[in-house]
């Protein structure tokens, strides 16, 4: 129990220096933060810097990211409890958590099968229901239940998949990392120019440099 209410400060410390000070407000996603155990996503021996401002080694020479990038990008999506998301690159399953609790259904592809098969497990063992998980190229999304209201990448492809924007409903939003050895996140948004025209439009701003891992598989 102690162990326990350690962590819940340490949650708590997290949201306050690393999230909150660094300009996201929104109380459900610092809410979720509070609320999701990091620790429980990370490797046993860095359950004890779970809660500290930087990315952390997982399995298959991946990475969880940091407290604050998971907080910004849900926070740029602009979730509601009737959204559906696409996520890219499930890793051990945390940022899948995060937008689980705030969206209605999540859709999450990873293409490393051990860990596409350690994060369901993992969800699932947390009662994570509403997420649907499979292993898969994420350049190519998941067709079958397009379109999104928000896509979610979570890994660094050196241009923005087409098919991903394809997946992408109207008036939805991604955030996406890309570049190769200096990458940006991006912040995507899929409209119409006017009421008559249905062409979509694609508005494209540029959020803060970052640093993830390559998106692997190549297209066919």
């Amino acid at each position: 129990m102690l162990f326990a209410k350690n962590h819940s400060t340490l949650r708590r410390k997290m949201v306050q220096n690393q999230i909150e000070a660094r300009g996201i407000h929104d109380p459900q996603v610092l809410a979720v933060m509070r609320k999701v155990e990091r620790h429980l996503f990370v490797k046993p021996q860095y359950r004890n810097v779970a809660y500290k401002d930087g990315p952390l080694p997982i399995d298959c020479h991946q990475t969880i990211s940091q407290p604050y990038i998971v907080a910004l990008m849900t926070d740029l999506l602009e979730l509601t409890p009737t959204s559906k998301v696409l996520e890219v690159g499930t890793g051990c399953g945390y940022q899948t958590a995060i937008l689980a609790e705030l969206a209605k259904e999540v859709y999450s592809v990873e293409i490393i099968p051990g860990l596409a098969k350690s994060a369901k497990t993992r969800l699932e063992r947390l009662n994570y229901h509403n997420v649907h998980l499979k292993k898969g190229n994420g350049h190519y999304g998941w067709q079958e239940y397009a379109p999104y209201d928000a896509v979610l990448v979570a890994a660094a492809p050196k241009d923005v998949p087409k098919r991903l924007i394809e997946q992408l409903a109207i008036g939805g939003r991604m955030v996406i990392p890309v570049g190769d050895t200096e990458q940006n996140l991006l912040l995507i948004r899929k409209g119409f120019q006017t009421e008559n025209n249905a062409t979509p439009v694609i508005e494209t701003s540029e959020v803060t440099p970052v640093s993830f891992v390559p998106m692997t598989g190549a297209l066919r």
